[in-house]
């Protein structure tokens, strides 16, 4: 069986991170720490069709932080895709609430890459809207 259990984890932290950047206020170190994930060529495409790099993910960031009171991420149906020399892919689904009680829920694809000391970064994501 191949092994995705470092992939996994860093879904899940990552989400942990998020979740906790989104729904508090934080002092900007928490956010340079989380921006520290994602590979300088990250880019993602949005649920909607939105192609964000890594400037637009930290600008988002930025104007989002703290301000979704109650807002809680689950993750589930972790699946690895593939394994290479530098990196992975993994998919997932993720379903976010807030306090308002406002529900999204998708299904992400992720690239990691693998950088020689080890550290796993993210290059790509895509999300799409669950139905």
């Amino acid at each position: 069986m191949t092994d995705f259990s470092e992939y996994f984890d860093e879904v899940i932290q990552a989400h942990v991170a998020i979740e906790k950047w989104l729904a508090e206020e934080q002092d900007a170190s928490e956010l340079e720490r989380l921006l520290t994930r994602f590979s300088p060529q990250f880019s993602m495409v949005s649920p909607l069709g939105r192609v964000l790099d890594f400037d637009a993910l930290e600008q988002l960031f930025m104007l989002a932080g703290g301000k979704k009171l109650g807002f809680r991420i689950q993750l589930s149906e972790l699946r690895g895709l593939a394994l290479h020399n530098g990196g992975a892919t993994v998919s997932y689904r993720e379903q976010q609430t807030d306090a308002t009680g406002l529900h999204s829920d998708r299904r992400s694809t992720v690239v990691f890459e693998k950088q020689a000391d080890g550290k796993v970064l993210w290059r790509h994501l895509q999300e799409t809207f669950c139905s």
